[in-house]
């Protein structure tokens, strides 16, 4: 997947790395908010992330940071309390500057072709499209949280 933003990529990193800005965007469908964001962002550290929707519900996942490269890369692993694909993922988010301008990379490499495909007939795209719709809306008035959630360790 590949979008780009207006603002430059330490913005945008931040967005994925600071537990106070990746509660507000990576949201799917409206209507589910993130109540647990714990990240570790070093090689080695582990996330755990739990969203809950108007309901109750709630989903669950987590993973290990393989590489922390900022503003540059970001390299980790996924797996879901309750697995709605086999096995887990493989992430690769590369942010790439350009005239002051962010092009974001996101690959995620499956344990299987199976998980992939399965991933891929859920429509999990559209609800990607919509976090990335929210992420740009936050990044467009990013003067409101350049000095917010600054903390790049532990956070609930």
């Amino acid at each position: 997947m590949a979008r780009e933003f207006a603002p430059p990529r330490e913005l945008v990193f931040a967005a994925f790395t600071q537990p106070a800005l990746v509660q507000r965007w990576p949201l799917g469908p409206d209507g589910w908010t993130m109540p647990v964001c714990a990240m570790d962002l070093r090689a080695g550290g582990q996330y755990r992330w739990v969203w809950r929707n108007a309901d109750g519900r709630e989903m669950g996942m987590g993973g290990i940071y393989r590489e922390v490269a900022p503003p540059a890369r970001l390299v980790f692993t996924e797996k879901f309390d309750e697995a709605w694909y086999a096995g887990s993922a493989l992430i690769t988010v590369e942010f790439h500057e350009r005239a002051g301008k962010t092009r974001l990379t996101q690959t995620i490499r499956y344990d299987s072709k199976q998980a992939r495909d399965s991933v891929l007939a859920s429509g999990m795209e559209r609800g990607v499209a919509v976090s990335y719709d929210r992420l740009e809306k936050i990044l467009a008035a990013r003067g409101t949280f350049a000095n917010r959630g600054g903390r790049r360790d532990k956070t609930r």
